[in-house]
C-alpha cells in the first residue's frame, strides 16, 4: 500500500524511537518558527506555517502529539511560544490559538490521510480551511476571558492575519509536496 504521510514514506516502518525523534524535532521546529514574530498581543509568526508542515508531513496522530509536546515545553517554562513566552501564554490572551494548534496539526494530518490533500492546490486549500478553523478557539478565548467584542476581535485578532495565513498555507503545501517530489526522485 502506498504511504499517504510523508514522514512514514521517507523513514519507513514506524518505531517508538522514530516517532519520539519526529515529535522532538517537530516541536523544536515549531518553537524556532514561533520566534520569527512581530506584534502584540496576537503576534504574527511562522508558527502556523510550521504547524501545517508538521501536520501535513507527520499525519494526524503524530502531528497532534508533536503539538502536545510543544505545549508541554511551554508549560514547563521553556520560552517556546511567540516572543519567547512560556507558561503564562497558556492562560494569556492568545491561549485559544495555542490550544487550537493541536487540532490544527491533527486536521492537517487527517486531510492527508483521507486523501483530501493530494496535490499542491488541494493541500493549500485544506491548509487555508484549517487555518480559518483555528480562529474558532483563537477568538473564543479572548471573547470569553477578556470580554472582547466581535468588532474588536475582527480588527485586532483576525483581519490582519488572514492574508498571511493563506500565504503560509500555500507555502506549507509547496514545502510538503516538494518533499514528496524529492523523495520520489531519490527512489527513481
Amino acid at each position: 500500500m502506498r504511504e499517504t504521510v510523508l514522514a512514514k514514506a521517507a523513514l519507513g516502518q514506524d518505531s517508538l524511537l522514530k516517532k519520539a525523534g519526529l515529535v522532538l524535532g517537530g516541536s523544536l521546529f515549531i518553537a524556532m518558527a514561533a520566534q520569527v514574530s512581530i506584534g502584540y498581543p496576537v503576534p504574527m509568526s511562522l508558527q502556523t506555517l510550521a504547524i501545517l508542515i508538521v501536520g501535513l508531513s507527520f499525519g494526524s496522530t503524530l502531528g497532534a502529539a508533536t503539538l502536545l509536546a510543544y505545549l508541554g515545553w511551554g508549560a514547563m517554562g521553556l520560552p517556546v511560544f511567540a516572543n519567547g513566552m512560556s507558561a503564562p501564554a497558556l492562560v494569556g490572551p492568545t491561549a485559544g490559538f495555542l490550544y487550537g494548534f493541536v487540532a490544527m496539526a491533527w486536521l492537517a494530518g487527517l486531510a492527508v490521510e483521507k486523501g483530501l490533500a493530494r496535490g499542491v492546490v488541494t493541500t493549500a486549500l485544506c491548509g487555508i480551511a484549517i487555518s480559518a478553523l483555528l480562529y474558532i478557539p483563537g477568538l473564543a478565548w479572548p471573547a470569553a476571558m477578556l470580554g472582547k467584542t466581535l468588532p474588536d476581535l475582527w480588527a485586532g485578532w483576525m483581519a490582519p492575519f488572514l492574508m498571511g495565513d493563506a500565504v503560509k498555507a500555500v507555502i506549507a503545501a509547496m514545502v510538503v509536496w516538494g518533499g514528496w517530489k524529492t523523495l520520489r526522485g531519490l527512489r527513481g
